[in-house]
């Protein structure tokens, strides 16, 4: 054992031996790597070959950068553009077609999606270049006609990080839902021909011009890019909610009152599928309002954030006054003051703060209720699913709002330390929102007057009694929404 034990201790003495002989000429011929001093560095990023590596390198980050940017806001605004869109089919669709009568389901459904189809096809053709082409301060051009220029490469005029062809798809979502949420007053008693005809030619002549005077190059309300009067519309106030509800009031008011209006109960026939399209509205409303953004960014999250608390506070505020009038809260009441709210934040979702945000969020649910229970009484004018007094009044108190509480800390789009809105002292931006407002109802009161006399000369508007009574799924589609006998 003695033996053994001395024998692996030679051994070791041996390895550590051979060790050490192995590294001494390995540091004998090291030399330390030459450092580059603070004199010696700029002397050889002014070598002609170093210098033109590092701008290589710097260019192709850069490119990297870009094209990282431009991937997250690409993705973005596709799925922004999906919600939008599932905000008409299913979430408008559901939320209106549960309001209406049984015997009307489907044709206030069909409605919708009928927009769905034809709106796109009239935007690939002239819708977007009307909106959006051009640089006159009422209406585009036709050089995007037929979708003529729009590709991958970004438009810098609107949106710089993602192709114009993600910006085209974007806003024909918008342009969809418009002239949808108008068949809310039209419901159960207006035909088909006539509702496809009026929309497409209110489309072309109330949506287009609008469109374009507030968010189009060179348009006479574009804050963005000098308007004479800068209207802050972030996501549709003027555009999509006031025009929508002025049109509504006036379509209410030239069908007429429905059959039995307002003697005979006419209660919606499933709050639940109500219900279900109003959550598929609030959720979708996040592509509406953080998608105006066009980028995914800190905007994004702010103008989110804004349409989640407004939403949130107009539900409470509705509920509020329901309760106090009669006692209790109801279902229908809740998810109304909810779509109050949204409409309310839409013009002001990208320019306020969140505690703005709940305050005009508190005041749009309770004025909005107020206009559904009691202006609607007074003047008997009958809007059958409130489009007037939700998307009309609050589209409008929206507006006014956004002028008052737009921040240029949350937006600065007159410029960095330019006062954006009252609250940093420029209260005159409130004048601006008036007159915009005023140009939306002018421009829906007027241009649906006229498209409704030319359609009822050519269809006619209004389905005949009988149809009326018997139904519209029946009369207008021949189909019926629930089988019961199946």
């Amino acid at each position: 054992m003695k033996c053994m034990g001395r024998k692996c201790c030679f051994h070791l003495v041996l390895v550590l031996a051979a060790l050490l002989l192995a590294a001494a000429p390995l540091s004998s011929q090291q030399t330390p790597a030459p450092m580059l001093s603070s004199t010696t560095l700029p002397a050889a990023l002014a070598m002609p070959e170093v210098s033109k590596a590092v701008d290589e390198k710097l260019a192709q980050l850069d490119q990297r950068v870009t094209a990282a940017q431009s991937s997250a806001d690409n993705a973005w605004m596709l799925v922004s553009a999906a919600l939008v869109l599932m905000m008409t089919g299913p979430g408008l669709a559901l939320f209106y077609g549960g309001l209406v009568r049984r015997k009307n389901t489907l044709a206030i459904m069909m409605q919708s999606f009928a927009l769905m189809a034809l709106i796109t096809v009239m935007w690939a053709l002239v819708g977007y270049s009307l909106c959006f082409g051009g640089n006159g301060p009422v209406i585009g051009g036709f050089e995007h006609a037929f979708l003529r220029g729009v590709g991958a490469e970004p438009n810098p005029d609107y949106a710089g990080t993602i192709p114009q062809m993600t910006f085209m798809v974007y806003q024909l979502m918008f342009a969809i839902i418009t002239p949808a949420l108008i068949t809310g007053a039209t419901a159960e008693r207006m035909k088909f021909s006539g509702t496809v005809l009026f929309l497409t030619l209110w489309f072309l002549v109330v949506y287009a011009p609008l469109a374009h005077m507030v968010w189009g190059k060179g348009g006479l309300l574009n804050a963005a890019l000098g308007g004479k009067f800068p209207t802050l519309d972030f996501a549709g106030g003027t555009v999509v909610h006031i025009s929508s509800g002025v049109s509504a009031l006036v379509c209410a008011i030239y069908l007429g009152k429905r059959t039995g209006y307002p003697k005979q109960p006419m209660p919606p026939h499933s709050l639940v599928l109500s219900f279900i399209g109003a959550c598929l509205l609030w959720v979708g409303w996040f592509g509406f309002n953080a998608g105006s953004a066009l980028a995914s960014n800190s905007l994004a999250t702010s103008a989110f954030v804004a349409t989640h608390f407004a939403a949130a506070a107009a539900a409470l505020s509705w509920s509020a006054a329901e309760w106090i009038k009669n006692g209790r809260a109801s279902a229908l009441g809740a998810i109304s003051g909810a779509v109050a709210g949204l409409v309310a934040i839409t013009p002001a979702a990208g320019f306020v703060a969140p505690m703005p945000a709940l305050v005009i969020g508190f005041v749009a649910g309770a004025s909005c209720y107020w206009m559904v229970t009691k202006v609607k009484a007074i003047f008997g004018y009958d809007d059958a699913l409130d489009a007037f007094g939700v998307h009309g009044a609050g589209g409008t108190i929206g507006a006014l709002l956004t002028g008052v509480f737009a921040q240029q800390a949350i937006n600065p789009i007159f410029g960095a330390g330019k006062a954006v809105g009252g609250l940093d002292g420029h209260w005159g931006q409130i004048g601006n929102q008036l007159v915009g407002v005023l140009i939306a109802w002018g421009f829906a009161l007027v241009g649906t007057i006229v498209l409704l006399k030319i359609v009822d000369l050519l269809t006619g508007v209004r389905v005949p009694e009988e149809h009326e009574i018997q139904g519209l799924d029946v009369t207008q589609h021949g189909e019926e929404a629930y089988n019961l006998e199946a």
